[in-house]
């Protein structure tokens, strides 16, 4: 088995992944997607990879929300799944939204929980709900994908 790095990014002949989901031929989403180990180390770099992705497309109103979820998400897939993470962002001025996706090898739907006061743990669902727009799970092949929009205020041109 051939070993991975943190954040190596999806490549189809060495160039990263910017393909669109499903978009019309005019208008082609950006996309970028990387593999992150499953190693406590993901978390931070999950978001070092948000602020950057988010800053490449001038989406700063975003970047401080979309860290804590990415980071929530991330440490949820760490904890409840077992293999590499795939994050993957897609931004659609079709849509208006960007989209963060978390891929990991467990299919079991996340699940919320209520947090008491002092917890440490069980609000990252909470937080999904207050701050994006929509977000949900679908299975995979390997398992499943959790995934949040926000709204894109700004943007590539």
């Amino acid at each position: 088995m051939k070993p991975f790095t943190a954040s190596m990014p999806d490549t189809t002949a060495g160039l990263p992944l910017q393909a669109g989901l499903g978009a019309a031929p005019h208008e082609a989403p950006h996309k970028r997607s990387w593999l992150l180990p499953p190693d406590p180390s993901s978390v931070p770099e999950a978001r070092r990879l948000a602020r950057q992705q988010l800053t490449d497309w001038a989406l700063d109103e975003q970047i401080e929300d979309t860290e804590l979820l990415v980071s929530e998400v991330v440490t949820n897939a760490l904890r409840h799944a077992w293999g590499p993470i795939r994050l993957t962002f897609c931004l659609s001025s079709r849509h208006g939204g960007l989209r963060c996706e978390i891929e990991d090898a467990n299919p079991a739907e996340p699940l919320g929980r209520h947090a008491d006061e002092h917890d440490e743990e069980g609000r990252g669902l909470h937080m999904l709900n207050l701050l994006t727009r929509c977000w949900g799970s679908d299975h995979t092949h390997a398992g499943k994908v959790v995934w949040f929009e926000l709204r894109a205020c700004a943007g590539p041109a």
